[in-house]
């Protein structure tokens, strides 16, 4: 049974090779003092944050810029951007790079009109209201997380070991500039990291016993058969046009809101995940490619078998003749062959210099100290099981 919704994501897209001349004309809709912000410097090496100034400077806005934005996006550069944003009366950001760069960005513009501290925002004891944000226009250069179309945006804090995610329309981006060339540089171990991350947001929806719809699993399963077959392209042929945007596109739409229209039930990699990078700094996508077959397997049993069934047969192409469980367990083995053998990732903890060391705390912290109510409900010692089948 599909449940009631509303689904209203009102972000305009200039998708392909030929709209950055459109650059300052959006900008200019929200004001004329713009805040460009960016990650570690590729954006320069590639050539985009030339193109992007000229466009900028021909529009007659001003510029401030802020760089140095982290992988995995500390709550520090967040509070950096938002006294900026102050201090200059900023109208309107501008967020050029990943889902790292988006969503530290997303944290700025909100932080950007209060005067508290912008963590309050993420604390989980204080959750402080989003009441106002600075309008955000993006563009994007990693296909991944896709926060430059959706609510979300997740945020680490270093000092109390935090990394913590939160949905809010007030800080969803206005305009986004999605063009597959601007992806042609990233390397094959990001494209890989990148392609599971897809993944993951994809399965975490379409794992769900609750409300199945149609429309909706079909829609997953054609992303998810886009995903293998354009992530290995990608990363063998990095300026692949099609491969690119087949993925870029993806990635906007398996997060969007649009396959979670009608369901209602939470994820569990995604939380558990964000423990192993808030204590570790690994990159989200590997971790998440780690997990998830763990975690499928963990949660496999007779109640849920068919929905296994289902994906094996209609994302890998399994004879539907198989007994429920052999499918099951094939599909598993096909989609961890797909992330650590096709993409090359590593496919255990220790491999990626994770010990059982702090598995206590971050399985707590990832069921929020009681119970995880996604595809099967997860309590600490479930997660603590999981990780563990992680290490070999």
């Amino acid at each position: 049974m599909i449940n009631d919704f509303i689904y209203n994501i009102p972000v305009k897209v200039y998708f392909g090779k030929g709209h950055l001349h459109h650059l300052g004309e959006e900008l200019k809709k929200y004001g004329t003092r713009v805040l460009m912000t960016y990650g570690g410097g590729s954006i320069k090496r590639m050539g985009l944050y030339d193109k992007v100034v000229r466009e900028i400077k021909a529009a007659g806005l001003e510029l401030w810029e802020l760089d140095g934005i982290e992988p995995n996006p500390r709550i520090g550069s967040v509070r950096k951007g938002a006294q900026m944003c102050k201090e200059h009366n900023i109208d309107v950001l501008l967020a050029v790079g990943g889902g790292s760069t988006i969503d530290a960005t997303k944290w700025i513009a909100a932080g950007a009109c209060v005067d508290f501290d912008p963590w309050d925002f993420l604390d989980l004891s204080k959750q402080a209201p989003v009441k106002k944000a600075l309008p955000i226009v993006d563009i994007l250069t990693l296909s991944a997380t896709g926060s430059e179309m959706d609510t979300a945006a997740v945020i680490s804090n270093p000092e109390t070991r935090d990394k913590i995610g939160r949905l809010d329309p007030m800080i969803l981006p206005k305009v986004s500039f999605l063009n597959p060339e601007n992806t042609y540089t990233v390397s094959p171990y990001q494209t890989a990291c990148g392609s599971s991350d897809i993944m993951s947001h994809i399965l975490e929806v379409y794992f769900n016993t609750g409300d199945d719809l149609y429309m909706l699993d079909t829609f997953m399963e054609g992303m998810m058969k886009t995903v293998i077959k354009y992530a290995p392209v990608a990363m063998k042929e990095p300026d692949n046009y099609e491969a690119r945007a087949n993925l870029m596109w993806t990635s906007s739409w398996a997060i969007n809101g649009f396959v979670t229209a009608g369901k209602k039930h939470a994820w569990s990699c995604h939380p558990m995940e964000h423990e192993l990078s808030a204590y570790y700094d690994i990159t989200h996508g590997h971790g998440l490619a780690i997990l998830t077959p763990r975690w499928m397997k963990y949660c496999l049993d007779e109640t849920n078998v068919y929905k296994y069934v289902q994906f094996g047969v209609n994302v890998f192409g399994i004879d539907p003749k198989l007994p429920p469980m052999e499918i099951a367990d094939k599909a598993i083995d096909m989609l961890a062959d797909f992330f650590f053998k096709t993409l090359g990732l590593k496919s255990t903890l220790p491999e990626v210099g994770i010990d059982e060391t702090y598995f206590d705390i971050m399985a707590a912290k990832s069921v929020n100290y009681g119970t995880l109510p996604g595809f099967k409900p997860l309590r600490k010692e479930d997660v603590l099981e999981i990780y563990k089948m992680c290490l070999k």
